[in-house]
């Protein structure tokens, strides 16, 4: 139940916050140790598996030193810190705004829809029409849902079940793994390309992480969409995204808005259907939020039962 108590706080600060300013988010501090790794080096691989290893075992670590130093002062107070951890560990709220002021800009303003866009999916948006920077919204709150929230608060729940097998709290256990598993997707959407071989270690330990979390998240999806075919039409589409993991919860927004999403040059997903509408753009959106709500809710049931 103490486990429980802590996503329920998770939860509220969530819908309460949103996100504290990156001025006082522990992820933009981890940010910082990771970004001197960001240069040449002659043996990128060695030093980029080090760091892949030790920079989130050190956030895990802090993670489990706030818990458990909490609980020895007050159960209740361990309760609010791992509630806290997982708070700072996951987003959803401000995924959300982010992509509905793109989709809303489409119609208004396209220099501030593109502008926006650059924050949420990190894509030059400068040749993009309306429609594709509203494909880009959706395929971007659908994919992040999958890596701001699913994957960390998979991690805390499956971390709790599994606690007492270990013979570690479950509160500072649970922490530790939401943070850990936020700490190997941080540093791979720092280092994660191709032109940075450093990168390569955090990349490919982030794209094993993310394996159940992307598909779990597509599930989710296909719930809060009441289209569960969108899964099978999803599957088909898997080979024409690059990454292992994010063509599942985009390749679901596409089948049940039964729109097209694209990147230009690099994937289309649903390719015979429309781009979307602002209407249906605005429902993708919509959607990944309930997502994100059936997310809290079963990771609270679970870790209650």
């Amino acid at each position: 139940m103490t486990v429980a108590a802590a996503v329920v706080v998770a939860a509220v600060l969530e819908a309460a916050i949103g996100e504290p300013p990156t001025r006082l988010h522990p992820v933009a501090w981890f940010g910082s140790l990771v970004a001197p790794l960001d240069r040449e080096w002659s043996r990128p691989l060695a030093v980029g598996s080090l760091a892949a290893l030790a920079l989130p075992l050190f956030a895990a670590l802090v993670a489990v030193a706030t818990v458990a130093t909490g609980s020895t002062v007050h159960p209740t107070l361990g309760v609010l810190l791992a509630g806290v951890v997982l708070f700072l560990t996951t987003s959803l709220r401000r995924l959300l705004d982010a992509a509905r002021s793109v989709v809303d800009d489409t119609e208004t303003d396209l220099a501030a829809a593109r502008e926006g866009l650059l924050a949420l999916a990190g894509r030059d948006a400068g040749d993009l029409s309306p429609a594709l920077l509203r494909s880009a919204a959706v395929e971007s709150a659908a994919e992040n849902l999958a890596d701001g929230l699913v994957a960390s608060l998979g991690a805390f729940v499956l971390a709790a079940v599994l606690a007492p097998l270990v013979g570690i709290s479950a509160l500072a256990l649970a922490a530790a793994a939401a943070a850990w598993v936020k700490a190997v997707n941080t540093m791979d959407s720092m280092l994660g390309y191709r032109s940075k071989r450093v990168g390569t270690p955090a990349a490919r330990l982030d794209d094993a992480v993310m394996w159940l979390p992307a598909r779990v998240s597509a599930l989710l999806l296909a719930v809060a969409f009441g289209d569960l075919r969108s899964l099978t039409r999803a599957h088909s589409w898997l080979d024409r995204v690059p990454s292992p993991n994010s063509g599942w919860p985009m390749g679901v927004a596409a089948a049940a808005l039964d729109n097209r999403l694209e990147k230009p040059g690099v994937y289309v997903l649903n390719a015979d259907a429309p781009l979307p509408t602002v209407a249906s753009a605005r429902r993708g959106v919509r959607r990944v939020g309930l997502a994100g709500l059936l997310s809290y809710a079963l990771a609270g049931v679970v870790t209650w039962l």
